[in-house]
């Protein structure tokens, strides 16, 4: 039976109604919930002496529920004779009190100030079926007759799924009365007719005031039973409704089906404009029994920058390792505190089966993973701004044993600019200090061992080498450096003085006779060692970018610019070696770059790091020694097993745990070489 109409137009007609109720008979049609979905708000802003008008009324069964519970002072009215019919054979002898009226909404016949309560379930969406004109102009006749009917303080609460342009039509009308607006989510029910898809429902609750000037507009949504939030603007109200729109057919979407694409939403508390958790749905097609549908992973705080949780190809290797069709990954905010994994998962439990599969009762004990019971801790040590970075936090993360020290710039929260080891100094158990051969990104690593590429290790051995380092961060890279080769010479370049301050007094960055620091943006600073014949043995780029329009996140544009490359190439040494962290998610921006720095040099190497989104680039001027183009040459073999000895003898005179440090023979394990863009063509 086709009780539908063929086209959405047809709700605002009269015909469309006769013709439904007619095919329905005496069935009760509910649109957008039942009173034990709504009595929980009713009960709310409805007194049981109140005088009620019901709008469109249809033959709902809510006027019936809503009168044997004691709201007698109860008037139906609704376009439709047959259905009004239907109701009064219906209600007449059982609820006495209780009128049905044939009547158009838009002209009502009912004296001014006459109800307390106008209350509309569904019936605003069926007459604003779209955004035209001639509907605009029935609404707005619908609303004035509402709000003439209401007395002063009285309340229009409206059942409606807030279609965009109802939405807007609503709090701008609203608004522009100077009437109070409240929005509810509401809480609905499943069951098996609505099982296949149901869009969220909002309840409106708009009181009548008389408009004041300058008292300021109140707007109020709430996402759970009485916790409210109070918006600052129309704009902010809206948003707020389509963020729940789009919640709630996200959840539809994913209880009938596994995605092909990661999802992720933000669970927020009612107190916060910061969300509380982030969870990515990661699905994959694993063969088993149900016990291996549906999991929770809750990431440890200070670890979600890692590769394996941070990452759609990571999140899918953890979902893969757990063995679960469905994994929930969680991670957690900095701003918020987090007593223990019992807290989060009490927190969690309720949402998280909101995201269950099909085939999940909701009573199902779903099982809740995490690396051990430890969940972490974070201790924020400075808060800061930079005039090139905005706002940043300087923090420490206790995982189990271990401490360590993170740069954030709150401008991109997932991502850890700079991170130390702390150690707890001997004899001295609450003091620490920073481990200043701890080198936390492996792509740091690979730029070290491109040392290898000078083809000179005795040169670096006798303090002959002079490195560039552009970009500080937290002074990590140059501290590492340094330690592991006190004799070659390093000047370290950072655009920003308040990075700089940060590494000196957070992360124990130290200048001395061989390594000096230099305040100047990158860019004039190489241009001026050109002008002026300075040259580097070694150059490196290890820099951000604060331009997020570009899909390259290292090193700025203007560094890898043909002009720029040539003024490097001018810089570096004949034998010298360019080294260049690149993280460039666009493949078509990516081979750009290293065909323009194929140009530019005759040698060219990459290598991809494991487990991070970083590429390394290494160029020579010069062409390597011969026999030693392959990457697996023993010439490069005996370089980097001669650096890897002298780093051991360097270090080990004042830190016996040097045997703990990366290999430099490990970090060029899977280096690649590209041809010279001139032998390509």
């Amino acid at each position: 039976m086709n009780l539908l109409p063929k086209t959405h137009t047809e709700f605002s007609t009269e015909e469309y109604w006769e013709k439904f109720f007619k095919k329905r008979g005496g069935k009760a049609f509910e649109w957008y919930g039942e009173y034990t979905e709504l009595c929980g708000l009713i009960h709310k802003y409805i007194k049981l002496t109140e005088e009620v008008l019901v709008v469109g009324c249809g033959n709902s069964q809510l006027s019936d529920d809503m009168y044997d519970v004691g709201y007698e002072k109860m008037t139906n009215i609704d376009i439709s004779d047959t259905v009004i019919k239907q109701m009064v054979a219906k209600n007449g002898k059982r609820r006495p009190k209780m009128t049905f009226c044939k009547m158009d909404l838009m002209k009502m016949d009912f004296e001014d100030n006459r109800f307390s309560v106008v209350l509309d379930k569904g019936t605003l969406d069926a007459i604003m079926v779209d955004d035209s004109e001639s509907v605009n102009q029935n609404v707005d006749k619908m609303l004035q007759e509402i709000g003439r009917v209401l007395r002063l303080g009285g309340r229009y609460i409206c059942v409606s799924l807030a279609q965009k342009h109802i939405l807007n039509k609503v709090v701008k009308t609203f608004s522009d009365w100077g009437w109070p607006i409240r929005v509810h989510l509401l809480q609905q029910q499943e069951d098996k007719e609505t099982a296949q898809f149901q869009m969220p429902v909002f309840v409106f609750v708009m009181m009548k005031f008389k408009k004041m000037p300058n008292m300021p507009q109140i707007l109020e949504v709430s996402y759970f039973e009485d916790k409210f939030e109070r918006l600052p603007s129309l704009n902010d109200l809206v948003m707020s409704v389509k963020e729940m729109q789009h919640y709630g057919i996200f959840r539809q979407s994913l209880s009938h089906r596994l995605t092909d694409e990661q999802i992720s939403v933000d669970l927020h508390d009612p107190c916060s404009s910061v969300p509380r958790y982030t969870l990515h749905v990661v699905d994959q097609k694993v063969m088993g029994t149900a016990s291996n549908k549906f999991a929770i992973f809750i990431v440890p705080q200070g670890r979600e920058t890692e590769w394996l949780f941070s990452s759609d190809e990571g999140r899918i290797q953890l979902a893969s390792s757990a063995s679960y069709q469905r994994l929930v990954v969680v991670t957690l905010h900095r701003e918020h505190t987090y007593t223990n994994i019992d807290t989060i998962k009490a927190e969690l439990s309720t949402k998280v089966m909101e995201l269950k599969p099909s085939g999940i009762s909701n009573n199902a004990q779903v099982p809740f993973l995490s690396i051990g019971n430890d969940i972490g801790k974070r201790t924020v040590q400075l808060k800061g701004q930079s005039l090139f970075s905005g706002d940043f936090i300087v923090e420490d993360v206790h995982q189990g044993e271990c401490t360590y020290r993170q740069l954030v710039f709150m401008t991109n929260k997932d991502i850890v600019q700079s991170q130390a080891k702390l150690l707890t100094v001997p004899k001295k158990k609450k003091k620490t200090e920073i481990d200043r051969l701890y080198l936390s990104c492996n792509h740091h690593h690979s730029m070290v061992a491109g040392l290898a590429y000078l083809h000179n290790n005795s040169a670096i051995r006798e303090g002959q080498i002079k490195v560039m380092i552009v970009g500080l961060g937290g002074g990590g890279l140059a501290t590492y450096l340094h330690l592991c080769f006190p004799q070659i010479k390093i000047d370290v370049v950072e655009i920003d003085e308040a990075m700089a301050t940060v590494a000196k007094e957070w992360f124990n960055f130290q200048e001395d006779d061989k390594m000096k620091f230099y305040i100047k943006d990158g860019l004039d600073f190489i241009r001026e060692c050109s002008l002026n014949g300075a040259t580097y043995d070694v150059i490196m780029l290890d820099i951000d970018s604060k331009d997020s329009s570009v899909g390259m996140s290292s090193p700025p544009a203007m560094f890898v610019q043909i002009d720029f490359l040539t003024t490097i190439k001018s810089v570096l040494e004949q034998s010298g070696v360019f080294v260049m962290n690149l993280v460039c998610r666009d493949q078509q921006l990516r081979s750009k770059v290293i065909d323009d720095v194929k140009t530019k040099f005759n040698q060219v190497m990459t290598i991809k790091i494991t487990e991070e989104v970083n590429e390394i680039i290494f160029a020579c001027n010069s062409l390597p020694p011969e026999g030693a183009m392959c990457h697996c040459s023993e010439a490069i073999q005996k370089c980097l097993i001669e650096l890897d000895d002298m780093v051991k003898s360097n270090v080990s005179s004042f830190q016996k745990t040097s045997g703990d440090m990366t290999s430099l023979v490990d970090s060029l394990k899977d280096i690649c070489t590209l041809l010279p863009y001139s032998v390509r063509e």
